[in-house]
């Protein structure tokens, strides 16, 4: 079943978070999350589906890029950001096409605020370092198909000040559980 949400504009990350609750009291088994810009394609989701049943989390790999190397500097910063503070190595933290099982979805977004700013991030590096079964795929991306790119150098820096902050108190909460 499809729904259409609507909520008041918060950022992405909010929007993000906010549907996988939705789609967690909603009774989903299986929760699958792209974005609707177009540089992803939805054909690819049944290699994603075949394997769901093997897999708490699979995530599209970005092998080859198409959105420019400044994305693709952000995504390298990012990898390193959270092997540094979250203590987990992942290919694609940031991939915009995932599928989880309610279950461990359920857990680890547990150790993210409504608001948090980069939930997919946090929530590959708590999927791995906790120990579920991930497995990365490569997915075709390219470049934006629609809407605009609301993100300049400027907003990064911000996020990533912010981001480091917050995945100190993830990783704080993750070694209080004994993760």
């Amino acid at each position: 079943m499809l729904t259409a949400l609507t909520k008041e504009n918060g950022g992405h990350g909010p929007a993000v978070t906010y549907g996988y609750r939705y789609a967690l009291q909603h009774g989903a088994d299986y929760i699958f999350q792209t974005d609707s810009d177009g540089q992803t394609l939805p054909q690819e989701f049944h290699g994603f589906w075949k394997r769901r049943a093997e897999y708490d989390f699979i995530c599209g790999w970005r092998r080859r890029r198409q959105d420019g190397r400044d994305r693709v500097l952000v995504t390298r910063t990012l990898r390193f950001v959270i092997r540094v503070f979250l203590h987990a190595s992942v290919l694609d933290a940031n991939t915009p096409f995932r599928l989880m099982k309610r279950a461990g979805l359920e857990e680890n977004l547990a150790y993210l605020p409504d608001d948090f700013n980069l939930p997919n991030a946090a929530l590959s590096a708590i999927f791995k370092r906790r120990g579920f079964k991930v497995l990365y795929r490569t997915i075709t991306f390219r470049a934006r198909q629609g809407g605009k790119n609301s993100i300049n150098l400027r907003k990064i820096a911000g996020y990533g000040v912010r981001a480091v902050r917050d995945f100190k108190g993830i990783d704080r909460a993750l070694r209080r559980d004994g993760y």
